[in-house]
């Protein structure tokens, strides 16, 4: 029977404050039981296993991404809707690290499918339209915008790029006009 006070929604919460707070690694049903102030058996009314645990992290993590994506992109397009969507990723790296960790956490099939993660897909391909790409150059865009994205994303927040005085911000910018070059140089030749 499920404990009084305690929610999927609330337990999913719980365990993505862990996350920002100690790290995506850290968080275990012993870690989510404490920050509820509630024994650890009595999360397994809601939860199967600590994999579970994560898995919902990561669904609201990618559901919160989604959600900020697509407000920040409407009605936008070309470099402004690339800068807009990848502006997203960045800040919520930023406020939520643990939680932007657990959004590139490996999913099932059947739970990737149902996840926010094609929202994330299709909203790289509604940017892209601007860009004017054909298949199959459009699925290549839509991993090469991901790869860069999140690689520059994952070493900033890893404190890779702290050896160099330039800063992160005008890196990031000449990141983003760059990814808009190629990707207009793509449509013009898209062999």
């Amino acid at each position: 029977m499920a404990r009084a006070g305690i929610t999927a929604d609330r337990l999913a919460r719980a365990a993505a404050e862990v996350a920002d707070e100690l790290g995506f690694d850290h968080v275990t049903g012993s870690a989510v039981a404490r920050r509820l102030g509630v024994k650890e058996p009595s999360l397994y009314a809601h939860i199967r296993n600590a994999r579970e645990l994560k898995v919902r992290v990561a669904l609201l993590a990618l559901q919160e991404m989604a959600d900020q994506t697509a407000a920040a992109i409407a009605g936008r397009a070309g470099k402004d809707a690339l800068t807009a969507l990848a502006g997203v990723y960045r800040d919520y790296a930023r406020t939520h690290p643990g939680r932007y960790a657990a959004s590139r956490h490996e999913l099932d099939p059947e739970t990737a499918a149902d996840s926010a993660g094609p929202r994330h897909a299709e909203m790289l391909r509604a940017l892209l339209r601007g860009y004017d790409l054909p298949e199959p150059c459009q699925t290549d865009a839509v991993r090469f915008l991901g790869g860069a994205i999140h690689g520059y994303v994952s070493l900033e927040a890893a404190g890779s790029f702290s050896h160099t005085p330039r800063d992160t911000d005008a890196s990031w910018a000449w990141a983003l006009d760059t990814l808009d070059l190629a990707l207009r140089a793509r449509s013009a030749n898209p062999d």
